[in-house]
């Protein structure tokens, strides 16, 4: 099987960029099943119902999320309703929506999840001790399953990499809008990547303006931020599973650019 993931999709500019490129991209590709961060597709924060239909109708299968997820209250009156969503596993059990499904393509059933970290984020539930409450579950349905880990640290990435090797096809990070190069397949046979990076405005900080942003970091006053417009690129990583075994046999990063 393989799985299409772009990294967090930042406002209008993301939103368009997918939808002139994703198409033609899958079919190249041979892409069997996509999955997009939407955390920041409304504006670059939040979601919103006709974003995320946007994001469908574009191409992108299925979407995860992160901290942003509530910035628009919107999301609070269908994220229950919505099997393409899911919300990070391990906010309070009351907390509305789900943090990991499976879903079904024409040829494969596919476990995804979505889990948040902790250090320099909010104080959620312990993700480590969350996945170990759920991943059996998901493993009973299916072997082939991806893990969007939303966290700030390298150093968090990297550890719950380690430990859930062997245990889910792959893990992707995702939060910091900055694509990594360390993608690898480690020993256990799980994809990985500490970041898969934004889908934006690349001539920006962080997928938005680059003026209001030093502008707050030289006066410290707050500064309205909007998502950037130029250097469009899709960030995203290309991962290959063997459904029989669920290990992952390769994973390939890269950036589509506007008009390459």
């Amino acid at each position: 099987m393989r799985i299409l993931f772009i990294g967090d999709i930042i406002g209008r500019p993301g939103r368009s960029i997918v939808k002139s490129r994703l198409t033609e991209f899958k079919n190249k590709e041979h892409i069997d099943f996509t999955i997009a961060n939407a955390e920041n597709l409304a504006s670059g924060f939040g979601v919103t119902r006709k974003t995320l239909d946007e994001l469908f109708h574009s191409g992108v299968d299925f979407c995860t999320s992160g901290n942003h997820i509530w910035d628009r209250k919107e999301v609070l009156q269908f994220i229950d309703d919505e099997p393409r969503l899911i919300r990070p596993a391990n906010y309070p059990r009351s907390v509305p929506g789900h943090g990991w499904t499976v879903t079904e393509t024409e040829d494969y059933r596919i476990g995804i999840m979505n889990l948040s970290g902790r250090v320099f984020m909010e104080p959620l539930d312990n993700p480590f001790l969350i996945f170990d409450e759920i991943i059996d579950d998901v493993r009973s349905k299916t072997s082939i399953i991806l893990l969007d880990f939303h966290a700030e640290a390298t150093s968090e990435k990297i550890a719950f990499g380690y430990y859930v090797d062997g245990r889910v096809s792959a893990m992707v990070g995702t939060h910091t809008h900055v694509q990594t190069a360390d993608e690898c397949i480690l020993p256990g046979g799980t994809a990985y990547i500490t970041d898969v990076g934004m889908t934006g405005g690349h001539d920006s900080v962080i997928g938005v303006h680059k003026e209001p942003i030093i502008s707050r970091f030289l006066s410290m006053t707050p500064s309205k931020f909007a998502p950037a417009e130029e250097d469009l690129r899709i960030s995203y990583v290309i991962i290959d599973v063997d459904p029989s075994t669920g290990k992952a046999q390769s994973i390939t990063r890269g950036q589509i650019k506007n008009g390459k």
